[in-house]
């Protein structure tokens, strides 16, 4: 696959999860998820600081890879890796994608798809979960140590 450049706009490590209950109950109020210019990438293990890294429930889902589809604070979505330019959703499950965003390449293997919950509609306008069935990013294993930066990202 030819490389093309896309943009990392956000970047996000949480260390427990905040949308948990039902969300008529609201979101649990916490420090997370934060906001990162960057992120240290384990293989196998996951994104150093968040609540999946080396959790063996998640180790094939460990990392989640979004396309920058819902307006608004992508800090919401509480996926881990936001991308512009890139359809994250078109990837298929054993791909393999490739992250360069100055640091050396990353590897991630696509397993299954994020699907969006009904918590989308709380912390959203109401109609954002229907509108992202079926675009709600990918749950990665990365395969390479290494350091993602927010900005433009090569993907190969």
């Amino acid at each position: 696959m030819a490389a093309r450049r896309a943009l990392i706009v956000a970047l996000h490590v949480s260390s427990v999860h905040a949308y948990e209950g039902r969300p008529a109950d609201g979101p649990r109020l916490d420090p997370a998820p934060v906001s990162r210019d960057h992120v240290e990438v384990r293989a196998g293990l996951g994104l150093v600081g968040d609540r999946y890294f080396n959790h063996p429930a998640h180790r094939s889902a460990a990392v989640t890879l979004f396309s920058s589809a819902v307006p608004g604070d992508p800090l919401l979505a509480r996926r881990n890796i936001v991308l512009s330019g890139f359809d994250v959703d078109a990837l298929s499950r054993g791909s393999v994608v490739t992250l360069d965003s100055g640091d050396g390449p990353v590897r991630f293997e696509v397993h299954r798809p994020a699907n969006p919950c009904a918590w989308m509609d709380v912390v959203y306008p109401v109609g954002t979960f229907a509108a992202l069935r079926g675009r709600g990013g990918k749950r990665c294993v990365p395969l390479d140590d290494g350091v993602l930066r927010v900005g433009p990202v090569e993907i190969y």
